[in-house]
């Protein structure tokens, strides 16, 4: 990750502008293959019905947003998903994990994945949990990152007739960084 230049903001305001570049990121990613949620072609309209309540979680809580730029655009972004149940209070499920399609190589992917570890443990969290859609070879980039996969949905995501997809669950334990 030498050399990646990335500017990490969390908790940014929501405004219009915010919004309206998450929209546009989520409609790239999903149209270069992205599981975030949809299967190519989709619109920004079609984004936004998944992008409201995913605003409000954050606007209103108690989800929180990790956005990244370089230089001023926005390229990566993830959100810290609180699991809303007490008895899960000390992991989170990171989702809508993106990073821009044309950027993909840089290691923008690991300095977003690193940034929530690092945040992770700050907010006194002890695992970090994603889910990927397996036939991407997401579960190798997570893997790299330290993270193990716990488990799998059999054909839980149908992105398509006769082609029905696992869903692959992941988790990194966030031991304490020695100091």
């Amino acid at each position: 990750m030498a050399g990646v230049s990335l500017r990490f903001v969390l908790d940014p305001d929501l405004t219009s502008r915010l919004r309206a570049e998450i929209v546009d990121l989520w409609a790239d990613v999903s149209n270069a293959g992205g599981a975030v949620g949809f299967v190519p072609p989709v619109t920004t309209a079609d984004v936004r019905v998944l992008a409201d309540p995913t605003f409000a979680g954050i606007a209103d809580g108690p989800d929180r947003l990790l956005v990244a730029y370089s230089g001023d655009r926005l390229v990566a972004m993830l959100v810290f998903g609180d699991n809303r149940f007490p008895l899960k209070a000390h992991w989170c499920v990171l989702k809508r994990v993106m990073v821009h399609p044309d950027t993909q190589g840089t290691g923008y992917g690991s300095a977003l994945m690193t940034e929530a570890a690092r945040l992770g443990r700050e907010f006194g969290h002890e695992a970090l949990h994603v889910t990927v859609r397996d036939g991407l070879g997401l579960d190798k980039f997570y893997d790299r990152l330290g993270y193990r996969e716990i488990g799998r949905l059999p054909g839980a995501l149908r992105v398509a007739p006769d082609d029905d997809r696992d869903e692959i669950l992941m988790w990194l334990d966030l031991a304490p960084q020695p100091q």
